[in-house]
């Protein structure tokens, strides 16, 4: 029995909605959100999920898909969550992005997003390329509330302090 799934407003979710973030190795194209955009949402109103769950999603940036989840009620099965990755995995596919690698660094230079793998990224800070002003984004969040707090935040104070 396909249980009662509704897609809302990320605005309607609480604050304990679990977040995955799915950052694009490159910007898409006006076109492609508009697609892409469709895409999720065909797929969160039609996700066969075994228990009563909002969802959302929210696109960021031009380059960040984020999917939100309250399942405050009874948490998704890992099946449930498999559906949705084999659903981004076709984005990455279509689109010929990575979605699914959330180590490599996203970073803002000015008011441009920008995407490069961590061993790339290295070589930038050590060529001062980038600075400790720089910010980055923190993908490994959990919820909508650390998606307000923690997401966009000063590279001394992530993961990749560590650098300097």
């Amino acid at each position: 029995i396909k249980s009662y799934l509704m897609v809302l407003e990320s605005k309607l979710l609480p604050d304990t909605s679990k977040i995955t973030i799915y950052p694009s190795s490159r910007k898409f194209y006006p076109q492609e959100v508009a697609e892409i955009k469709l895409k999720i949402e065909s797929f969160l109103s039609n996700w066969d999920v075994s228990t009563e769950i909002n969802t959302s999603y929210l696109f960021k940036y031009d380059r960040f898909i984020i999917f939100l989840i309250d399942d405050s009620k009874k948490a998704i099965s890992l099946s449930e969550i498999d559906t949705s990755v084999n659903f981004i995995q076709s984005l990455e596919k279509e689109y010929n992005v990575t979605l699914l690698d959330r180590i490599n660094v996203c970073y803002k230079q000015g008011d441009f997003v920008q995407y490069k793998e961590l061993k790339e990224f290295k070589k930038m800070v050590k060529n001062k390329s980038v600075s400790e002003k720089t910010t980055v984004f923190n993908n490994l969040i959990n919820t909508k509330e650390e998606l307000t707090t923690n997401w966009e935040i000063n590279i001394l104070d992530s993961w990749l302090d560590r650098l300097f």
